[in-house]
């Protein structure tokens, strides 16, 4: 890990300008990003701009695998622990407000630093995302309603009818993807391939880094991490999200590791079982995460 930061540190320090590019470190949950981001960030004097999906929520903690306060406390964090559950947020959102963010660091003379493993974020912050208008969550919750009622090849039917672009582009079995651009057509009276010829491009340009383990070791990180999340007490945390009024089917809490532990708390199965869903679902999750980044010409540094 030494010689990784210290590649990439002296690489920043002759490449740093108002525009970038700047580092970004992506990879797969459990890699260990977050070691290599802080001892990176503490050497530049960067700022994070985490790109987690999940973390921005704040009552997600345990199983978003938060940096923990020693670590925020040693090194400035962006979107962490910034939003309520039931505040939507995107990938949209996250591109235009990082981008803000962004200007706010070089603007107090420090170097921003991106951190995170969620695909969509990562991909709207470098490549630019259209810029879609807020939807009332009332029309998802009706939508998804629709879902369990109608099935999902009535809504797929239905987006073929208002936006047949969108409905070739996506599969049908994607339900949510579906339901998306169908709350972006009732919402706002547009189709959602209205919006995408609107692109916006991102104004800064970026250098990924994808960080990687060998499959038997990172696997084995994960089942270990999920271990260490149940034994900090996450049953207890998804407990106390339920219990402060949160609905089970909220879209932030169809999460790994939370749609589990609410399936074991209303008796679908037992601890056992929810433990091992966890890890396999995380595992397959990781693989994911891997086969989109090699999509992409990313540089890619193996942690030992």
């Amino acid at each position: 890990m030494r010689e990784i930061v210290a590649e990439l540190v002296t690489w920043q320090q002759q490449h740093c300008s108002e525009h970038g590019p700047f580092l970004i470190l992506a990879g797969p949950t459990a890699v260990g990003k977050t070691d290599l981001s802080l001892e990176l960030a503490e050497r530049l004097g960067a700022e994070i701009i985490s790109a987690d999906s999940r973390q921005i929520y704040r009552p997600m903690t345990i199983g978003t695998a938060k940096p923990p306060p020693e670590a925020l406390q040693r090194v400035r964090h962006h979107f962490i622990d910034e939003l309520d559950l039931d505040e939507p947020f995107s990938a949209g959102h996250f591109a235009f407000a990082a981008w803000e963010r962004i200007a706010d660091v070089l603007a107090r003379r420090h170097i921003p630093l991106v951190v995170g493993g969620s695909t969509l974020y990562l991909y709207a912050l470098q490549f630019g995302l259209a810029e879609i208008p807020d939807v009332d969550l009332s029309i998802r919750r009706w939508l998804n309603e629709r879902l369990r009622t109608e099935g999902p090849e009535a809504l797929y039917a239905e987006l073929q009818r208002v936006d047949p672009q969108a409905a070739a582009r996506l599969d049908p079995t994607k339900t949510q993807r579906v339901i998306r651009a169908l709350e972006v057509y009732h919402g706002t009276g547009r189709p959602i391939t209205f919006y995408y010829r609107q692109h916006r491009p991102a104004p800064y340009a970026f250098r990924t880094i994808v960080l990687y383990r060998e499959r038997p070791v990172l696997y084995d990180r994960i089942n270990r991490r999920v271990d260490q999340m149940l034994e900090a007490g996450l049953v207890e945390e998804v407990r106390a999200i339920l219990e402060a009024g949160y609905r089970p089917d909220l879209d932030v809490l169809r999460t790994i590791g939370y749609q589990e532990v609410i399936a074991y708390l209303q008796g679908a199965y037992d601890w056992e079982t929810m433990r091992q869903l966890i890890q396999r679902n995380t595992r397959r999750y990781a693989k994911r995460q891997l086969t989109w980044f090699r999509r992409f010409d990313f540089e890619w540094r193996r942690l030992d």
